[in-house]
């Protein structure tokens, strides 16, 4: 019987449950009333989902580096507000549409801290996508020419979180003005 219901358990593509119960039925495992193992297999199950989300969203994301909050440097030469920065992590800025601009000189972490936010917003559940500027500016040019240029702003438009690393290293023909005007108004 438990053979069958861990088969069904996989068709119905409930694999957090599968491993769960399956490692349950050990000899040595504890032995579960029937509320604790239907509480354990259900929270198995969700636990697996939301990581299998964070995984798809980080994905979709396309860092630039696999970064984390814990990770960054506090040291006193970098004269970063640790407050501020651990107020970034709830990601309360998403919610309530406001951005973030990261300034500082050269390989002084920006993009570091940017991916670090986005992997944070990921794991939040929030869709987010990492590009570079001038990549994403010539990849909107191509779009325009192939016809996809809406289907792209759309795609942009349904993130929660855009992060534009390396803005202003080039100055902005009227082309990228134009897209980057539309990016912002959407």
């Amino acid at each position: 019987m438990n053979t069958q219901t861990l088969e069904h358990m996989k068709q119905l593509r409930l694999y957090g449950m599968y491993r769960a119960f399956d490692g349950s039925l050990s000899p040595q495992n504890i032995t579960y009333t029937n509320d604790e193992l239907v509480a354990y297999l259900i929270q198995s199950e969700w636990d697996d989902r939301q990581n299998r989300k964070i995984e798809r969203l980080t994905k979709a994301a396309r860092f630039r580096y696999s970064a984390v909050m814990e990770a960054i440097d506090y040291d006193a030469s970098r004269c970063l507000d640790k407050n501020q920065i651990q107020r970034f992590s709830s990601c309360d800025f998403i919610t309530q549409k406001q951005n973030i601009l990261i300034t500082g000189s050269t390989g002084a972490g920006k993009s570091y801290m940017a991916s670090a936010i986005g992997h944070q917003a990921c794991s939040l559940g929030h869709k987010v996508m990492y590009f570079n500027t001038n990549k994403l500016f010539t990849m909107l040019k191509t779009s325009k020419a192939d016809g996809s240029y809406l289907k792209q702003i759309n795609k942009l438009e349904k993130q929660d979180l855009l992060i534009l690393d390396d803005f202003g290293l080039k100055a902005l023909d009227s082309i990228n003005r134009h897209s980057f005007m539309e990016i912002i108004e959407d």
